[in-house]
Parts: structure tokens; sequence; C-alpha cells
């Protein structure tokens, strides 16, 4: 199976062209939806959390308080290190396991982790491809401002916290363009699948 990271800024359109990659056959699994997983009651995960941050991060029913977690480690780096170094490692974990089971059952597939921070995290040289969502950064402003009911100033500061788009770019083995609409995303995003599909049956067939 051809593992593939699938990563890109803010608002960019990532989970659009996640959607559409499982539309056309891959398999897909998300970051944050493993995140969430990681860290369910009865998990190494959140026992290492509740170990490093204290019982005031659950809530009465014993679940995680997602919240109150992100208001801890916001703004405070050594505390945001620290919960990267416990959860990142698991997740990894979670999603190299995935990705061996969908390949006992179809080894000539394309499976793909979508992760927001792939390429910051160090994870995206676990992939054989590396896909780079973007746009142009007036129509991620926009969006961004938009989805999250932001001011320009508050939506500014959120993409300039992160890794510039034109670096994340150097990484990518292929780049979605998604500043145009939605038919021109999904022809950009078929062409990609076309030849990720081909490189898959490709490494099946030189392996036998």
């Amino acid at each position: 199976m051809l593992r593939v990271g699938l990563t890109g800024s803010i608002a960019v359109g990532k989970s659009h062209v996640a959607g559409l990659l499982k539309e056309l056959g891959c398999r897909v699994t998300d970051a944050d939806e493993v995140a969430r997983r990681v860290v369910e009651p009865g998990t190494e995960g959140l026992r290492a959390v509740v170990e490093a941050f204290g019982a005031e991060v659950l809530r009465e029913d014993g679940t995680l308080d997602r919240a109150r977690l992100g208001a801890l480690v916001f703004g405070d780096e050594q505390k945001r290190l620290r919960l990267n170094a416990i959860l990142h490692p698991l997740i990894m974990a979670e999603q190299d396991a995935r990705l061996r089971l969908w390949e006992g059952e179809d080894p000539r597939g394309v499976g793909v982790v979508d992760a927001a921070l792939m390429i910051e995290s160090g994870g995206y040289r676990r992939f054989d491809k590396l896909i780079v969502v973007h746009c142009r950064p007036e129509v991620q402003l926009e969006r961004l401002m938009r989805r999250n009911q932001l001011s320009r100033e508050e939506a500014e500061r959120r993409v300039a916290s992160q890794m510039p788009q034109e670096e994340k770019l150097r990484y990518s083995d292929f780049a979605i363009d998604t500043s145009g609409d939605f038919e021109d995303t999904r022809r950009q995003t078929e062409a990609v699948y076309r030849e990720l599909k081909a490189l898959a049956m490709e490494e099946v067939d030189s392996s036998q």
C-alpha cells in the first residue's frame, strides 16, 4: 500500500481534499479523530496527560476537558511541548497500526493520513508521498474570517503563528491549489489520485 501524508495550513481546504480522496477510493484517517481516541477514558494517553497536568483537566465523568487543557497549554511553550511529547508518539502509533490494517486488506490501495502539523512534528518522513494543500493568502484569510467569525487582525495572527505555506510547499511531492472553485479543486485532486494509484500498483508489482 502507498502511504500518503496530507497536510496544509489553517483554512486552506485540506478537509475538503481529504473528503475527495476518500470519495475517489483512498483509505483516509484524520489526525484530529485519532488524537481524540488516544485520550479516551482508560487509555495510556489520558493517564499520561493527567499525570502531567493534573486532574483539573478531567470533566466530572472522567473524560478529558479539551477546552481546559487547551487553555492550560495555550501561550506556554514548555507545556505545549510537553503535551506534544505525550500525544504525538501515541497518535503516530495509532495511525501506523491503521495503515498496516489497511495494507493487509488492500495491498494495492492508497492510505492517506490527514494531519495539520505533519511537517512540524517530523511525522511526514513516515510516508511515501506528501500532498500539501494550499491557496492564495487572501483566500485563506477570507475563509478563516468567515469560518471562525474572526476579525482580519485575529485571522492574520492565527496564520502568522503557523509555518508559512511557501515553506510547507517545499516538502511536497504533490500540491493542490484550492484558490479556485470546487470543480477546479476536484480536477487537481483526481489528477493526483491517478498518479498515487499508479504508484501504488507499481510498488506492489516491483515487490513481487
